[in-house]
Parts: structure tokens; C-alpha cells; sequence
């Protein structure tokens, strides 16, 4: 019974379920948006596009191909709407910090672990090393 518990109150299993919970919201909010803002600026250019209702029959058997296509057409306007509001910014902002980070370590030339550049002692192997000045960025 207690591997059970530990298993139930691992950090790993409650961040899947936060996740799991916020992506869910966040599926929620994207798709009110879209269907709250850009659907309808759609309309404006030339009426709001409904294939739900289009379909094709086979020996009496109706196949409702309307209804992928509404699909087709949301998850697309959806992954638009991420990539660029979201995923782009996102990115540009984590390159910025992640270029900061960088350029704050080196490798040591005697032991090869990271340290500081401007440290003076490689505080792994603590042998002597010159210090680098970061360059400026304008």
C-alpha cells in the first residue's frame, strides 16, 4: 500500500495531472477565441464558412464529411492562432535568456566542467584560470 501512495504522490504524477487540467482550460480559451473573434472576422470577408451540413451517400450509408472539414478548419485557425500568438513569442523570449545564460559560463580548460567566466579558479578542480571579460552586446 505505500508504494501505492508514493506512486500517487509523486511530483512527477501531480504535475501531469496540473498539466493535464490547464491544458484543458487553455483548449477551452483558444477555442472561445476563436470562435469569438475570428470566425466572425471570417464572416467579414466573405460570410462564415459551415460544412457541417455537407455530406455524400453510398448504397443508403450518408457520410458526413462536412463535419471534418468544420474540424479541419477550427484545428487549423486554432494552431495559427498558437503558433503565432504563443509558440513564437515564447520562443524569441526564451532564446533571449537562454543567450544571457550562455554567455555567463565557459568550460574549464583543465577538467572540462562549467564555470563562471570571469572566475579566476575552476571551483571543480581549482586550478588557475584567466578570467573572460563577457563582450558587450549593443
Amino acid at each position: 500500500m505505500s508504494g501505492f501512495k508514493k506512486f500517487l504522490l509523486q511530483g512527477n504524477l501531480v504535475q501531469l495531472a496540473v498539466a493535464v487540467v490547464i491544458g484543458a482550460v487553455f483548449s477551452n480559451l483558444i477555442t472561445a477565441f476563436t470562435e469569438g473573434f475570428i470566425t466572425p472576422l471570417l464572416g467579414v470577408f466573405g460570410g462564415i464558412p459551415e460544412f457541417g451540413g455537407l455530406y455524400f451517400e453510398v448504397n443508403g450509408s450518408r457520410f458526413l464529411y462536412g463535419q471534418f472539414v468544420d474540424a479541419l478548419v477550427s484545428f487549423l485557425l486554432t494552431a495559427t492562432i498558437l503558433y503565432f500568438c504563443i509558440v513564437l513569442p515564447m520562443t524569441k523570449v526564451l532564446e533571449r535568456f537562454g543567450r544571457e545564460e550562455e554567455a555567463a559560463t565557459r568550460t574549464c580548460p583543465e577538467c572540462r566542467s562549467e564555470i563562471n567566466r570571469e572566475a579566476t579558479r575552476c571551483p571543480h578542480c581549482t586550478s588557475q584560470v584567466e578570467p573572460e571579460v563577457p563582450a558587450m552586446t549593443s
